[in-house]
């Protein structure tokens, strides 16, 4: 609902008491708690639950979802070149982690620093555009970092790659060797990603993003720069991506060309409509979805894994229009009769609220 039809409502129809509104606050405020203590939870346990590796690559990809959700969901813009900051970041993380030594945060931070300015100029020149323009633009600067990743074997690997990546942790030989350990020590910088995601767009910044996102003439009218807003989601979406495949690249001691190709960039398109575009659990939950199905299909020896992740995407699409995570909020919200809430279904809902 665009800013405009949320304030006529406001306007028009009888708001609650003063009472009602602490109290649904106060019962906003325990259910984000909750949501919190039980995503840690799940956080702590999942290496425990599930194959250590596996549960490093759910993090990462749930981490790449968010980052791309906060440029689609909140700044409306989809970008089909994502894999080009995960990927770039990925590279330069493992070009620091194998010829200086770095302990592994510090070469994930200089990647995600790489990404950012990388994504300077691909987002100056690609943000004036939106829509299917938007996207294509960004694939083709995408199609560009695949092919100079490509060509300069000399220090890309080429075809290659980048072999044995260090897992360097300050000589503890724990979370160097044992994928158990690196997945906890890896686990803040996960959460520190999510937390300025949710920072994000729980600041006026955001506020002022989902403006451009609704109506771009009218908040150009109201004196925002909606470009340089734009610009500033598109850097910190891929300094977050590159904070993901950083960590990525460490955790599997390698990095390929599937880094940067647009396969890459389709799949993280596809977890975030998959969790729900335009919230924050949404890509965690995609990101759990497919990365699961996806092992344990490989697991099977079933080649045809991008029939079966294709077809829950096409189901979930026709089915779920909201993605798992929207649609159930809506669900619940709908059966205590009480309007959909801003960190169930995206920013742009707490307009609905009173």
């Amino acid at each position: 609902m665009s800013t405009h039809t949320a304030h006529s409502d406001a306007t028009t129809a009888p708001g609650p008491s003063g009472v009602e509104r602490v109290t649904h606050a106060t019962g906003r405020s325990w259910r984000h708690l909750a949501l919190l203590a039980a995503g840690l939870v799940l956080a702590l346990a999942l290496p425990r639950i599930i194959y250590p590796p596996v549960a490093m690559d759910i993090a990462a990809w749930a981490l790449f979802a968010v980052a791309l959700d906060l440029l689609l969901g909140f700044g409306g813009l989809l970008s089909f070149g994502h894999a080009a900051f995960w990927g770039g970041s990925a590279y330069v993380t493992g070009l620091v982690a194998i010829n200086y030594g770095l302990p592994f945060p510090l070469a994930v931070l200089v990647g995600a620093v790489a990404a950012m300015l990388l994504a300077l100029p691909i987002g100056y020149l690609s943000v004036r555009s939106t829509g299917i323009y938007f996207a294509m633009v960004t694939l083709a600067f995408a199609q560009m970092i695949y092919f100079i990743a490509n060509q300069w074997n000399d220090v890309t690997g080429g075809e290659n790659g980048l072999q044995s990546v260090p897992t360097n942790f300050f000589g503890i030989e724990a979370v160097e060797t044992d994928s158990f350990w690196f997945y906890y020590a890896a686990l803040p910088m996960i959460i520190l990603g999510m937390w300025i995601a949710w920072r994000v767009v729980h600041s006026p910044f955001g506020r002022v993003l989902v403006a451009t996102r609704d109506n771009a003439p009218r908040a150009r009218a109201l004196g925002y720069n909606v470009e340089g807003y734009r610009i500033t989601v598109f850097v910190i979406s891929a300094g977050l991506a590159g904070l993901a495949g950083g960590l990525f690249a460490i955790s599997h001691g390698f990095v390929s060309l599937q880094e940067v190709i647009w396969n890459t960039s389709g799949k993280v398109v596809l977890i975030t409509v998959l969790g729900g575009i335009g919230t924050l659990w949404g890509g965690i939950l995609g990101a759990i979805v497919i990365v699961v199905l996806e092992d344990q299909l490989a697991s099977s020896g079933f080649e045809g894994i991008g029939i079966i992740t294709g077809t829950v995407f096409v189901v979930v699409v026709l089915l779920f229009r909201r993605g798992i995570w929207g649609t159930v909020a809506d669900f619940l919200a709908r059966r205590k009769g009480r309007e959909v809430e801003g960190d169930d279904v995206g920013i742009a809902d707490e307009e609905h609220q009173p």
